[in-house]
């Protein structure tokens, strides 16, 4: 589903993305004029609009969600003292600095963004049901497709802000803007009930052009997920090992294989959003200065890629050295043009095993023979000048892979009743096996005792996921969060030193608290935040 493919209408219809206030927009006046669904390929237009809002920087695009899921934690931190960041990885936010937002990216817009996501979603099922221009096979393709992005948008706000306003039906504009928080247990439930009917009714499998919606396998495992939340082990079990032993997907044997960008639907990565280059997105082209930042909205293509990359005015460590560093890159046709605000962190780097062979794609501090100022992380790299330029990548943003699969599956055998840790590494050996050089360096954490092997998990997660937009989850669901992040050395912040027990949830943006004070009536301090 290249954005590529959407049709004028389609960009015109959801011109709002870009709006300042998601509550100011009538949800009705989205999708118009009522006979917008006069056939199937209208719906499926309106669905490739709703997958559009997905790419948004505030989400997908950029590193929206990476920094709620990233920063903050003990892999990734920027190469400097950076203000899209700091409130999140420093633990300095509040509800007022939710609001503030650069090139499109802040708490606020992150809300606002997933709810623009429900709320078309919401307005596609209910023009889709019982359309006599839509066959019924059809209408429950298109259907399940919405509920599946729907389910995505509120697992993503359950997890952010947990209780939230929850509504499955086409409102109007003054329904919304009244809503309180709903339960965090209640919208979970609903949750559920998307993924199971996505599941029954999405495909395994899709053709080349629709390669970008996600199959019955993305459903599966956010399903998988929220089972482990839950600590419903065996039902967790039960669904990955459906995942890993019914699905088409499978483990690359080389890891560094998984990131190839000519290689963006192999079979181990179960949904990436397809992204293309050229293609203008909801943003104005701007000049990008020399520190990253923008002057005004911009951006074609997938902007991702640069957060990682290098940029020359940092590197190499010997700084008379550029020069050359500049000739050898351009030899290659590459350029260190990113901005290098996503890097490994101190802690990161020190840390990952030397005899890991993930490492070189997690951890790189050298590149043509050159040492660098920072550790970065290459395994989202692009530098290819010429058919990945600066923030128009063409590259796909990978989701969900398989490998996460197998070691939910251990982690599941390891903490269900009659489990046992021996068998839960058979679910890793694969993992393991390609990432040493050595059976015995990968059986190293083999025969170990339940808590033990409860421990390698988390650090297997943190090697094998790094940087995929993961371990806050993980590190609050498992209850260590704090104590991990009480132990961190960052190179410009001190997480250790402002971290609170309300940090596992965000503030709710003060925009939205003045627009809809019934946000308050259920928790009045806003997740601890007052």
């Amino acid at each position: 589903m290249k954005t590529k493919h959407i049709f004028l209408y389609i960009l015109i219809t959801f011109a709002f993305f870009g709006c300042e206030s998601f509550l100011e927009e009538d949800p009705r006046a989205v999708i118009a004029p009522e006979t917008f669904f006069a056939s199937e390929n209208d719906a499926r237009q309106a669905m490739t609009g709703v997958y559009a809002i997905l790419k948004n920087n505030s989400l997908y695009g950029q590193v929206g969600l990476d920094v709620f899921y990233d920063n903050g934690c003990d892999i990734i931190e920027p190469n400097r003292a950076a203000n899209i960041f700091e409130p999140m990885g420093n633990y300095s936010l509040n509800e007022a600095i939710a609001d503030v937002s650069v090139q499109k990216m802040s708490v606020s817009d992150t809300w606002k963004d997933l709810y623009r996501v429900i709320n078309n979603a919401n307005i596609v099922i209910d023009r889709v049901t019982d359309n006599e221009s839509i066959s019924p096979a059809s209408q429950a393709d298109i259907i399940a497709d919405a509920r599946f992005v729907r389910a995505l948008s509120y697992w993503h706000i359950t997890n952010l802000w947990g209780d939230a306003p929850y509504y499955t039906e086409a409102l109007e504009i003054d329904e919304i803007k009244v809503l309180g928080r709903t339960d965090e247990a209640t919208i979970i439930s609903g949750i559920l009930d998307d993924l199971q009917f996505a599941q029954a009714n999405l495909q395994s499998t899709y053709v080349e052009d629709e390669r970008g919606r996600a199959s019955k396998w993305a459903a599966a495992i956010i399903e998988a997920k929220i089972l482990m939340q839950q600590k419903e082990w065996q039902l967790g079990l039960d669904k990955c090992l459906e995942i890993i032993n019914q699905s088409p997907h499978s483990l690359l044997s080389n890891y560094a294989d998984v990131f190839d960008p000519k290689n963006e639907f192999n079979s181990e990565i179960i949904w990436s959003l397809d992204f293309a280059k050229d293609i203008r997105g909801q943003f104005e082209e701007g000049t990008v200065r020399d520190d990253g930042t923008l002057p005004a909205v911009f951006g074609n293509g997938n902007w991702r890629p640069s957060m990682f990359s290098p940029r020359l005015r940092d590197e190499p460590k010997n700084s008379a050295e550029r020069g050359a560093l500049r000739e050898a890159l351009s030899e290659r046709d590459e350029a260190f043009n990113g901005t290098g605000l996503q890097v490994a962190s101190r802690d990161f780097a020190e840390k990952f095993p030397l005899n890991d062979l993930r490492r070189p794609l997690n951890i790189m501090d050298t590149y043509l023979g050159f040492e660098l100022n920072f550790p970065y992380m290459p395994k989202f790299w692009n530098l290819d000048v010429n058919d990945s330029p600066r923030f128009n990548h063409s590259d796909n943003r990978m989701v969900f892979r398989l490998a996460d699969v197998y070691l939910m599956a251990a982690e599941c055998e390891n903490e269900r009743p009659g489990g046992n840790p021996t068998s839960a590494y058979n679910y890793i050996k694969e993992i393991r096996e390609r990432a040493y050089a050595t059976v015995a360096e990968a059986e190293a954490i083999k025969g170990l005792s339940q808590q033990e092997f409860r421990e390698a998990i988390y650090d297997e997660r943190k090697w094998e996921l790094a940087g995929e937009a993961n371990r806050r989850y993980d590190l609050i669901r498992w209850g260590i969060l704090f104590d991990v992040v009480q132990d961190l050395e960052y190179r410009f912040w001190d997480p250790a030193g402002n971290i609170k027990a309300w940090h596992v949830k965000l503030p709710i943006p003060l925009q939205e608290l003045q627009t809809n004070p019934n946000l308050l009536e259920s928790d009045p301090t806003n997740n601890g935040y007052r």
